[in-house]
């Protein structure tokens, strides 16, 4: 890492540039994809979060956006399909030091993980959870998905969706999650201060991010959300307010609403709940308690 220090009052200061995070292999997702732009924020989140590489784990699924691991430079895990949020809750609570980054898409996090969702949420573990929502299922070439649009025609419903879509920010609201946002892939510096405010939140941070598929999804383009985005600090919004969060996510139509929902500061999460963490620091820095001969037995048993 190309890590590079400055001198604040005296001390020197490692800053670290977007481009310190990139990975090892390039990004495979269409030209325009709106995946490069949760990428491209996420790095800069990170770069002024000041947030060492050693110090990131990113857990993804299965589908196009679940190829971010690969992406970027920190610890990662390509997990299974749908499975990310325990598989991430697992290694938060080994090394709770961690700054755990679930990413997922609309048919990863919403259909086969959505029951891992809504208990993700209820528990309030402390991970900040990267939803690329293109409202299709892209890697498996265009069918339709929890977030597709009733009457969508698609190579699975060629003569339209008849199934109501899912409202994933009603659903991390009332399943308990603390802090509750929606972003537009292409916001830019809105986008990118909202990442940095969902890692910095202590508790399960959900963000819903509008990301374009611009192959197999024709209707939820980029000129579509660019004409209907609206911030709700625009209008004053207040996130500690339960209900008029619910009443702003279930907007959809001329105006579409992005930014903080809901947030919660005042709950504890798993974490601080978990008495065994409290003392001695992460569980994974810490001695098993066992001797040699009974370490040895334990591996034997399951090899």
């Amino acid at each position: 890492m190309s890590n590079k220090k400055k001198k604040t009052a005296g001390k020197p200061q490692v800053t670290i540039s977007p481009k310190d995070y990139k990975g090892k292999v390039n990004p495979d997702w269409c030209v325009g994809c709106g995946d490069f732009g949760v990428l491209n924020a996420f790095q800069k989140a990170c770069s002024e979060l000041g947030l060492p590489s050693h110090k990131i784990l990113v857990v993804s699924g299965i589908g196009c956006s679940s190829n971010f691991p690969g992406f970027f430079n920190s610890y990662g895990m390509h997990t299974l399909h749908g499975r990310p949020l325990p598989v991430a809750t697992g290694a938060k609570l080994a090394n709770h030091e961690l700054t755990v980054i679930v990413t997922a898409g609309d048919g990863d996090g919403y259909g086969i993980g959505g029951n891992h969702f809504t208990h993700t949420a209820r528990r309030n573990i402390d991970l900040t959870y990267l939803v690329m929502n293109n409202q299709i299922y892209g890697l498996t070439t265009g069918q339709i998905s929890p977030t597709s649009r009733m009457g969508m025609k698609t190579k699975s419903t060629p003569y339209g969706s008849v199934e109501l879509p899912v409202n994933p920010l009603t659903l991390a609201i009332m399943g308990g999650a603390t802090f509750v946002a929606r972003a537009y892939s292409s916001e830019g510096s809105y986008f990118v201060n909202l990442i940095k405010q969902a890692i910095q939140h202590k508790g399960f941070s959900f963000i819903d991010i509008f990301s374009p598929c611009v192959t197999y999804n024709h209707e939820n383009t980029h000129t579509f959300f660019k004409q209907r985005i609206k911030h709700l600090e625009d209008e004053g919004h207040d996130p500690t307010d339960w209900k008029t969060a619910c009443e702003k996510a279930m907007i959809w139509g001329d105006e579409i609403y992005t930014g903080l929902f809901l947030q919660n500061t005042e709950r504890r999460t798993l974490e601080q709940l978990e008495p065994i963490l409290d003392k001695g620091g992460p569980l994974a820095h810490r001695s098993l308690g066992l001797t040699e001969a009974q370490s040895s037995k334990i591996i034997e048993k399951l090899m």
